[in-house]
């Protein structure tokens, strides 16, 4: 895996880690906060990062280090004067194909220092150059990453949208990867789990793209997004017995009890599961933190029908113990979910027993019937009143 990596590695630009410490300082778990603004001024010094410091010291409501500040811009400045300079002596010299990589360099030394709308405004100049096909399509990547940085949605949607275009005139099979990747980071920040977990599971075997996360991360959102979306044989299949998720499950924290537990019907040991990766992984995450509420609701009754498929009726008693939670707790829990019609049983209250009714397939299939049936009629009501008239 790491060999794949190292041939196709592309630069971090931007580096993506520096949004994850900027979201952990605002709106991560307390005790990570203080540790992830130390890394983050220190990349900010370290590559001179002027634009993205003013950006965070106004964010962060911190004193502007004046003379901190003035040195950067001057290493900015120095650094763009070079790549101008590079840029003619190119021009005058040097081939068409010189040029471009010079021009390529300035944009990317933009987006390096966390200047936005300079470093969009160079790749686009450079879009309507000559260029081949895979450093277009390469430059779109980076957009992507550019909205990634900035939490813009709206450039990561429309340049993911360019570049299955561009891809199906003419990208290789690295690219055609690489999109699947990009693609289901995004999908999975909108919450679109079942999207997300098909394009991650597809390229468990030939992930590369580790300038946009960790082979560690993607499988811990590959296994996140796939247990949440997939039904039970498909995850037996693609993620308990998949080598690529075997080799990394034990050095992600309470992963792999938390997909075996649910997958093995230990219901108390997966509760405890769930309520380690909602610290560990879902508090933590920029992607995932905005549908923790939903994700952790979810995971619960999909646990709930689990149990509940196995019997005609059980006692809460029962239930509660197989939960490793008080009766009082999962009479609250169930009933929230039977009001809103996301569970198929009822609770008889008097005796303390759950009684399943979820209706079978024929018989869903005949309310669907009924259904549409009656939606034909009316049409075909309206539609003889119209010719009548």
């Amino acid at each position: 895996m790491s060999n794949i990596a190292d041939e196709n590695q592309i630069p971090k630009i931007p580096d993506l880690y520096l949004a994850h410490y900027r979201f952990l300082i605002n709106q991560g778990p307390v005790e990570l906060r203080e540790e992830a603004k130390t890394k983050l001024f220190e990349a900010i010094k370290e590559n001179n990062m002027a634009p993205f410091y003013k950006i965070m010291v106004e964010e962060l409501q911190v004193p502007l280090d004046q003379s901190f500040y003035n040195q950067m811009v001057a290493k900015n400045e120095e650094e763009l004067k070079r790549l101008d300079e590079k840029a003619k002596n190119a021009e005058q010299n040097e081939g068409e194909t010189e040029v471009n990589e010079a021009l390529l360099a300035k944009a990317d030394y933009y987006a390096k220092i966390g200047d936005k709308e300079s470093a969009l405004a160079a790749y686009d100049s450079l879009l309507k150059r000559s260029i081949t096909t895979g450093t277009r399509i390469d430059i779109i990547f980076t957009f992507v990453r550019i909205g990634f940085f900035f939490n813009d949605n709206n450039l990561v949607r429309t340049n993911i949208e360019k570049l299955r275009e561009l891809i199906e005139q003419g990208g290789d099979w690295d690219r055609r990867n690489r999109l699947k990747v990009y693609e289901g980071v995004y999908l999975m920040s909108i919450r679109d789990f079942k999207g997300a977990a098909a394009l991650f599971v597809d390229t468990l075997s030939t992930f590369t793209s580790t300038e946009i996360m960790s082979y560690q991360d993607f499988v811990k959102y590959a296994v996140l997004t796939s247990l949440i979306s997939m039904k039970r044989v498909d995850i037996k299949k693609k993620i308990l017995d998949a080598p690529e998720v075997l080799e990394v499950i034990s050095d992600i924290p309470h992963l792999e009890d938390y997909m075996n537990s649910l997958y093995n019907c230990q219901y108390s040991q997966f509760f405890r599961s769930l309520a380690k990766v909602e610290e560990a992984h879902l508090r933590s995450s920029r992607y995932l933190l905005p549908h923790m509420r939903y994700y952790t609701r979810e995971m619960r009754i999909l646990a709930y029908a689990q149990l509940l498929e196995s019997y005609r009726s059980l006692t809460v008693a029962s239930m509660a113990q197989a939960f490793g939670v008080s009766e009082d707790y999962i009479d609250r829990d169930l009933y929230k979910f039977i009001a809103a019609g996301r569970l198929n049983c009822v609770i008889d209250k008097v005796n303390g027993i759950i009684e399943t009714n979820r209706p079978d397939a024929k018989n869903a299939q005949y309310q669907s019937v009924i259904k549409h049936g009656d939606v034909l009629l009316n049409r075909i009501q309206k539609l003889s009143r119209v010719i009548d008239v």
